[in-house]
């Protein structure tokens, strides 16, 4: 465990700033996609890494992962992990191809580019909204991107943080693309693994210690 106590009231704050990231996000996405894009934070809660990985699907569920370094005045680790059939859905939704699938090589490319930008607009929007609220200096290195079984994909993420905490804050993210045909909504998390003082600093320049 962090020696710092993470509160429902804690939670609730990064609920609040998360709907803030996203609705800046969804902005970004309209104007590049040119689609309507909206998403929502609907929940903000803390699990433990085990229940992280169910969250995910299970530790050996293959599943497309965004994954990123927090720097500056506070540092850590955050991913955001889809679904396959999620991720599918929004490349099919996104180039208009209702056949593509990540699993045919010969256009597997154009959905990975797609979904690092996904991932750079939306840690980029929440980062951004944190480090307002906070007024700390916080920015994320350039995302990468990776297939493949969860377990595989975080568990570098835990190795030095297991030896402080056994808890990830989970920010489950909505997204709803609007089509010609109506809507597809489809749902991913984002997992913010902070650097264990980094806690403290963010609680602290919110006010809430």
């Amino acid at each position: 465990m962090t020696n710092f106590e993470i509160t429902p009231m804690h939670l609730d704050i990064l609920k609040e700033i998360g709907n803030i990231g996203a609705g800046n996000a969804a902005t970004a996405l309209s104007q590049l996609l040119q689609q309507k894009i909206e998403m929502h934070v609907p929940d903000v809660h803390l699990v433990s890494f085990e229940e992280m990985f169910e969250l995910a699907g299970g530790a050996e569920q293959v599943s497309a992962s965004i994954f990123l370094r927090i720097e500056g005045d506070i540092t850590g680790t955050m991913f955001f992990i889809l679904s396959m059939e999620s991720a599918n859905l929004f490349i099919r939704n996104l180039i208009q191809d209702p056949t593509f699938d990540f699993e045919n090589e010969a256009t597997a490319a154009i959905g990975a580019s797609a979904l690092q930008e996904l991932g750079n607009i939306l840690s980029g929007s929440y980062l951004s909204s944190l480090s307002d609220f906070t007024r700390l200096n916080i920015y994320p290195t350039v995302p990468s991107l990776a297939i493949d079984m969860v377990g595989a994909i975080v568990s570098f993420g835990l190795v030095e943080l297991s030896q402080y905490s056994d808890e990830v804050i989970v920010i489950d993210t909505r997204i709803t693309q609007g089509l010609e045909d109506g809507t597809s909504t489809f749902a991913g998390h984002f997992f913010l693994l902070p650097d264990p003082p980094s806690y403290e600093v963010i609680f602290k320049s919110l006010g809430v210690m």
